[in-house]
């Protein structure tokens, strides 16, 4: 669900909010949220965030149902995963060297992008009528095996 910030009144064609309401119904959602993801979804990402990104981001929107899947499952190598906890911990003992701390930050962006690109290929996803566990998880290379899911009825 959307973090909620002051509402604003807007006027839909009755068409439109029609297919939204029944949207919160098989959703058991409030058309107001479906609404708001559903807009949330179509916008371009933020404009500060890198142009490679933006366009990574944006490309997601044309992936097939599978291709959007396999990238909501996609995340940091396992390698990758034991690194990044492994200088973490270490950075809880002691100060990192200069090569070890800018290999975290690296790591943290990757695994940074890759949140964001796991969570843009479940909203399309969700947007295409897909139902999205609501526990789905962030860290792993496996979700659960989401891939079975089928769209909302």
């Amino acid at each position: 669900m959307i973090q909620q910030s002051p509402m604003v009144k807007i006027g839909v064609p009755v068409p439109l909010y029609d297919r939204l309401k029944r949207a919160a119904e098989l959703t058991h959602r409030s058309v107001e949220d479906v609404l708001a993801s559903t807009v949330n979804a179509a916008l371009p990402p933020d404009p500060t965030l890198p142009a490679e990104l933006v366009d990574d981001l944006a490309a997601l929107a044309l992936f097939s149902d599978d291709a959007l899947w396999a990238a909501a499952e996609s995340s940091l190598s396992p390698a990758q995963q034991h690194r990044l906890e492994q200088l973490s911990n270490v950075a809880d003992s002691r100060s990192l060297t200069a090569a070890e701390a800018s290999e975290l930050t690296q790591l943290l962006e990757q695994y940074d992008r890759s949140v964001l690109r796991r969570a843009k290929a479940l909203a399309v996803l969700a947007q295409r009528g897909y139902q999205i566990p609501s526990q789905t998880v962030f860290n792993g290379g496996d979700n659960g095996g989401s891939r079975h899911f089928s769209p909302a009825p």
